[in-house]
């Protein structure tokens, strides 16, 4: 009867850890939206910002790139707004998009989100980074990649050191083949706040990975809302190599099984004290 318990243990152990990838939906891209709502954005910035990712998702052409994947599950996506080091709220969860309908959806919940931070605090990039990495690996999708969009009109002042985060992120292992880890920027030039050099500061502290870029607002938040449709309408065309399913879960079902056999059925194998 032991024999049998510790089976049925080890085999529930094995589901378990296996039941994220066996469940999870197959899409093409996961995205990451991490908006800076610090104390630097505004009232009427923080509805430039959070105006260009509606329209982006209601473009046309947007939609369009986005359907042309709906038959490997279209794309993942989250809406986060961060602030200071621990400032950090999904407004938006992780949400499949298929097609124009969805993409719409989509848009008019962001449109709905209330500010997280009120008027925010400092500029944390590195720790919205190191918030969201963990989300990838238990958001119930399976892409063959993950892309990380950083928006800010700042450099980091508080919190995680950006570069650290991001590399943590990079280096992250996955059980996937294929599966790639990028994060991309988009800086918002403020040049009352003197940050002249923002762009510059993105690309050595925040953009990194396979197919990585960067493009800038040059106008600030006026020109925003062009900037982040470009910005997402890129990261969503990039072709896919092939949806990649983890091997994992198959592999490890099938230990349990040949587990369960030898425990239950081969006594001769494996001892088991009274």
């Amino acid at each position: 009867m032991r024999k049998q318990r510790i089976a049925s243990f080890f085999m529930l152990l094995i589901l378990l850890v296996s039941y994220k990838q066996l469940f999870a939906i197959p899409v093409s891209l996961e995205l990451a939206l991490l908006v800076d709502v610090s104390r630097s954005v505004d009232a009427s910035e923080y509805a430039q910002q959070k105006n260009g990712y509606v329209n982006a998702f209601k473009d046309p052409v947007i939609q369009d790139a986005i359907a042309s994947f709906a038959a490997i599950g279209g794309i993942a996506v989250t809406y986060i707004e961060w602030s200071g080091a621990n400032q950090q709220s999904v407004s938006v969860g992780w949400t499949q998009i298929t097609n124009a309908a969805s993409a719409n959806a989509f848009a008019d919940a962001i449109d709905n989100v209330d500010r997280a931070f009120g008027l925010g605090g400092g500029t944390a990039p590195g720790s919205a980074i190191q918030f969201v990495t963990p989300k990838f690996s238990d958001n119930g999708f399976e892409g063959n990649r993950w892309v990380i969009d950083v928006s800010s009109d700042g450099i980091r002042n508080t919190g995680t050191q950006a570069s650290v985060a991001r590399d943590h992120f990079l280096d992250l292992e996955t059980v996937g083949e294929g599966l790639t880890k990028t994060i991309n920027g988009l800086p918002i030039d403020n040049t009352d706040l003197g940050f002249l050099g923002l762009a510059d500061w993105f690309q050595d502290n925040i953009v990194g990975g396979p197919n990585a870029f960067l493009i800038a607002a040059d106008g600030g938040f006026d020109s925003f809302s062009d900037a982040v449709k470009t910005k997402i309408g890129r990261e969503i065309s990039e072709p896919p190599t092939s949806v990649v399913f983890e091997p994992t879960s198959l592999s490890l079902i099938l230990i349990g099984l040949i587990g369960f056999y030898f425990v239950a059925y081969q006594p001769g194998r494996i001892r088991v004290q009274a």
